[in-house]
């Protein structure tokens, strides 16, 4: 159920958009963009089958706390160097560089995640708009994929992995030149990330060999 014009949305877990990961073990299921909440990150992930992650493996480094919830199923978290099972209804808070890892025991395991950095008036992280993208991408929707990646490009502008990841994914759809351009707005704002990155990306692979390729990276 929901009702924009008043102002308020009520649905279900299951109403919410799913985007796999590119080897498929794992779900996004965005709340956050689903309802525009802005106070902190807000999403939902799925480990469809037992070993599958729910929540990969990470740290925060000087980054946002997360907190999450065990809405079905059963993961086994790593917090730090501690390891232990999470059946529903489960709190798990992970402060700022601690390392965090959810693997699904259970089948259709659903966590949701919570984060954001203490002290900051919170933005919503473009990988959010670029998982998007590349899941739109892969299952040939170009232009909704097309829409999320502008989304994080117009929130930040200037920061060289929104560009980098645009250029990946015009090479992907094909769009050689659009992703030439990107790329070279990527080398703009910071030329030793990104020298550091494509030479190895895959991404690439389908522009590598254009002699443009070599020159935007000063090759």
């Amino acid at each position: 159920m929901t009702d924009v014009d008043r102002g308020y949305q009520v649905l279900s877990i299951d109403d919410l958009d799913r985007y796999t990961t590119l080897n498929g073990t794992q779900v996004l299921r965005p709340l956050r963009r689903r309802l525009g909440f802005r106070p902190f990150g807000l999403n939902v992930w799925v480990g469809e089958h037992a070993d599958d992650h729910v929540i990969e493996p990470h740290r925060e480094p000087n980054g946002p706390e997360e907190l999450y919830v065990v809405l079905r199923g059963s993961a086994r978290f790593t917090l730090g160097d501690e390891q232990f099972d999470a059946p529903v209804g489960t709190l798990v808070h992970a402060p700022p560089n601690v390392f965090r890892e959810a693997i699904a025991t259970e089948d259709g395991t659903t966590v949701l995640a919570m984060g954001a950095k203490a002290g900051e008036a919170f933005s919503p992280s473009p990988w959010e708009d670029f998982f998007v993208a590349y899941a739109e991408l892969r299952d040939g929707n170009v232009d909704r994929g097309r829409a999320a990646m502008l989304e994080a490009l117009e929130r930040d502008p200037d920061e060289w992995q929104g560009a980098f990841n645009a250029a990946c994914f015009e090479a992907l759809a094909g769009q050689t030149d659009a992703a030439f351009d990107y790329l070279r707005r990527a080398v703009e704002l910071d030329a030793a990330e990104v020298r550091r990155y494509a030479p190895d990306d895959s991404d690439f692979d389908s522009i590598r060999t254009d002699p443009r390729f070599a020159e935007v990276l000063g090759r």
